[in-house]
């Protein structure tokens, strides 16, 4: 387990919220030397602590929509085969740009998070691509409408 102390976690906190800002801001910010921010930021690239610089796209080109959906897979009689079925449903998800993020549940299930401009939309999608896979034991979908915590993480998963 890496240890963080006080002045890494602030770097990382102000770095969270606005990556642009430059080395002299973040030290003016923190009331610290240019170069101890400058040598702690390279030290946490470094460790893999900061592993790349990103963008969270803007509400216009979020979905309006957004529900996690859950995939449970029936058994085969090949067990064996399950685990292929699952990573092939994994990937055909993974492939579709409405497909914001998709997870393993347990052994026989898949959680994938949905994003559509309308309910609408989003209930054709599960219902025209996801429903029709073959030999899936139940689908159920968890409709998101508020998020108090994590908002910028669907600006961050939308594809473009």
């Amino acid at each position: 387990m890496v240890q963080l102390d006080d002045l890494d976690r602030a770097i990382l906190r102000i770095l969270k919220e606005d990556a642009r800002l430059t080395i002299s801001e973040i030290a003016e910010r923190l009331n610290r030397p240019e170069s101890t921010i400058h040598f702690r930021i390279k030290k946490l690239q470094e460790k893999g602590i900061i592993d790349r610089y990103t963008i969270v796209l803007g509400k216009d080109l979020q979905p309006k929509a957004l529900a996690v959906v859950y995939i449970q897979a029936e058994t085969p009689i090949i067990e064996d085969f399950l685990e292929r079925y699952i990573l092939h449903i994994m990937k055909t998800l993974s492939l579709l740009p409405n497909v914001l993020a998709v997870a393993r549940s347990g052994r026989d299930g898949v959680i994938a998070l949905i994003g559509e401009e309308s309910q609408e939309k989003l209930n054709r999608f599960v219902d025209e691509t996801i429903k029709v896979l073959p030999t899936l034991k139940r689908v159920e979908v968890l409709p998101i409408t508020d998020i108090t915590k994590g908002n910028g993480i669907v600006g961050f998963l939308v594809d473009v």
